[in-house]
């Protein structure tokens, strides 16, 4: 058996946009993750990162590419497979960005996190369930009292964790969590990025955590991969790519983080990109990135670089990574 839980192959998703043109919101991304780590995805808002979470689920129907969770090909568009999610969704889960618009109004909590419970019959009595609701609440931090509650009495963090009980009230293995701090106070983040960190250990999850905040994602993550207009441009150990990242965007990226220490950060060259983020109806040639890049030539306009390997676990797509080391 191989240790990648989880394995992505060329995944594209275009979505039409009329007079036969496409959005290509994904276009040729692969990366795996190992069983039981935490595979960070970073880029700026609209560079695929979302898409591609719910394209592995399957929540969305990937356009192309091959998807191998845990030995099994759950979906391979050259091979013409797509096979039942439903067994499936006990083992992926999601937890959505928005803690507001993720959970059913007219619903209550225990609604909410036992209708899982209810659509794969994970539970042989009224009984059983209600004890399954209130140890699913405990887990994430809030008790008994919350379960016969509306979504709207509760502040964003607590929503959120409601969203983290529902994900996990199937027992799964692996879990996207798609921006799931963004929409929260500062205070509340790292409440609930610790939770999540202590549920991994707890439970052997597995994450494919997604967010634009590198600083969170470095802290959470033992790899990252970095995405920029639908493509995968570097993907690294955590600690190689903060401190060796080759890709000129990865590099923007990281000059951008705040520095809590006033000295060190005077001394911290911001390196600002010029111009706007292309639009996805219309890419530029060759690479995506060339025209925001300083060191972008004609090579660069004609070919996309081959997303390769660069060092022993460290891979970039970039034509001219001779300039930047």
């Amino acid at each position: 058996m191989s240790e990648n839980l989880l394995e992505v192959e060329g995944l594209k998703q275009y979505f039409p946009a009329g007079k036969g043109r496409f959005i290509k919101a994904v276009d040729d991304v692969s990366f795996f993750i190992k069983k039981g780590e935490t595979f960070g995805l970073v880029g700026e808002s609209g560079c695929g990162k979302t898409t591609t979470g719910r394209s592995i689920l399957r929540l969305t129907e990937p356009s192309a590419g091959k998807i191998t969770y845990d030995g099994q090909v759950i979906f391979d568009s050259q091979n013409n497979i797509k096979v039942d999610m439903l067994p499936y969704r006990q083992k992926m889960q999601i937890v959505f960005q928005d803690p507001y618009a993720s959970l059913d109004p007219r619903m209550t909590v225990s609604d909410i996190i036992g209708e899982a419970l209810d659509i794969h019959k994970l539970y042989s009595s009224k009984a059983e369930r209600r004890e399954k609701i209130l140890s699913l609440l405990a887990k994430v931090g809030l008790n008994s009292e919350h379960a016969n509650r509306f979504p709207h009495e509760f502040s964003g963090g607590q929503r959120q964790r409601i969203g983290i009980a529902r994900a996990l009230a199937v027992n799964p293995q692996f879990i996207v969590c798609d921006e799931p701090v963004s929409a929260l106070d500062v205070s509340i983040q790292a409440q609930v990025v610790n939770m999540f960190e202590d549920l991994q250990k707890e439970m052997g999850l597995t994450y494919l955590f997604i967010a634009h905040d590198l600083s969170v994602v470095n802290h959470i993550s033992s790899r990252i991969g970095v995405m920029y207009l639908g493509h995968m441009v570097e993907m690294a150990e955590s600690d190689e790519l903060i401190f060796h990242s080759v890709h000129p965007y990865t590099r923007s990226l990281i000059s951008a983080v705040p520095i809590a220490d006033p000295k060190t950060a005077r001394q911290n060259k911001r390196i600002v990109l010029e111009g706007d983020v292309p639009s996805p109806l219309n890419p530029p040639s060759g690479c995506p990135f060339r025209t925001r890049c300083p060191y972008a030539d004609q090579l660069c306009a004609r070919e996309n670089p081959q997303f390769k390997e660069v060092s022993s676990g460290h891979y970039a797509a970039c034509h001219h990574l001779d300039k930047l080391n």
